[in-house]
């Protein structure tokens, strides 16, 4: 079974930041999915530089994808580069 971007952006939609209340996706930040043969890599940033909880997001989003049928082995490169600023979060988030 092949897995899509699609059922990626669906779980990782449950994933949320503790302190903004929004999920990862609707605050931007996701920057890249790559799939191929069932692993998934998964480059995302942080709403902060020094966020004390990087590692545990980071875990949550490996977990969100990891349960999905067809995911072989799941990847997760956090990257600051470009920063992260508000004007990523979508329109349509709701808080």
């Amino acid at each position: 079974m092949s897995i899509s971007r699609e059922q990626i952006t669906q779980a990782l939609r449950a994933v949320f930041d503790p302190e903004l209340g929004m999920s990862v996706v609707d605050l931007g930040l996701i920057y890249g999915v790559d799939i191929e043969a069932g692993r998934v890599r998964i480059t995302m940033t942080l709403t902060d530089p020094g966020c004390p909880i990087h590692e545990s997001v980071a875990e949550w989003v490996r977990r969100a994808i990891r349960e999905l049928p067809g995911v072989e082995a799941v990847q997760v490169a956090v990257t600051l580069d470009p920063p992260w600023t508000p004007d990523r979060i979508a329109r349509d988030a709701s808080r």
